[in-house]
């Protein structure tokens, strides 16, 4: 089978989404049939077409209030109905500014804020779940704040769990509506270093295209451009 087509839209200028979005395509590049093209968008107002998408196997969401509307948004609204597989990261729970429902129609999310800055997020498998996207990926740590997530929707899975303090809430899942969606209120620039996180992400993108999980494979032997070896 041919390398299935990802397009990744980058737009969350906070957590510097192309450069971590980069980082994703170069792992996914070596480890997985997949092959990624980035829609950038340089500020929350830029004319960027979203026509990739069309022909896209799976999309990748990491934007941020972006002030898109008429035929742009409509298009990504159309790919969403069409239960098109989908990963979102971090703000795609308000990706668009004129579609704020994304995330409670779509993610099957609650977006409420973050909890304070500062604190490491211990993350751990949700208790007694077990899912194809949870394969090879162990307890990791994570440092952007703690979102606030809950309650999520009835139809949704929570995969995994993060505790930051005493605050302790959802940080992946999955909502299966119309297709395949896989939501992370993770994405801190140093997440993406973080081969456990990775390996998750890659796994989604698996599952959300029907794909067959990974082979066992030893993730030291991954390496991006500069030659940095990904590891703990």
């Amino acid at each position: 089978m041919s390398d299935r087509r990802i397009v990744m839209i980058s737009g969350s200028f906070e957590y510097d989404s192309e450069e971590s979005l980069v980082l994703l395509r170069d792992y996914l590049h070596v480890n997985a049939p997949l092959k990624a093209e980035l829609i950038v968008f340089d500020s929350e107002t830029a004319d960027v077409t979203l026509a990739p998408i069309d022909e896209a196997d799976a999309v990748v969401l990491f934007t941020r209030r972006l002030e898109t509307q008429g035929l742009e948004l409509e298009r990504f609204q159309h790919y969403c109905a069409q239960g098109r597989p989908l990963v979102a990261l971090r703000t795609a729970s308000h990706a668009f500014q004129h579609w704020l429902d994304l995330d409670e129609q779509i993610l099957g999310g609650h977006y409420d804020g973050h909890f304070g800055s500062g604190l490491e997020t211990d993350v751990r498998h949700a208790e007694g779940v077990q899912h194809i996207i949870l394969d090879e990926v162990e307890r990791f740590p994570a440092y952007g704040s703690l979102y606030r997530n809950t309650p999520l929707a009835s139809d949704t899975t929570a995969l995994l769990r993060g505790r930051a303090g005493e605050q302790d809430e959802p940080v992946a899942w999955t909502c299966e509506r119309a297709g395949r969606v896989f939501t992370t209120s993770l994405g801190h620039q140093r997440d993406f270093w973080e081969l456990d996180f990775l390996r998750l992400l890659e796994n989604a993108l698996r599952w959300a295209c029907d794909m067959e999980p990974a082979e066992s494979r030893d993730g030291s032997s991954y390496k991006d451009g500069n030659d940095h070896k990904t590891a703990r």
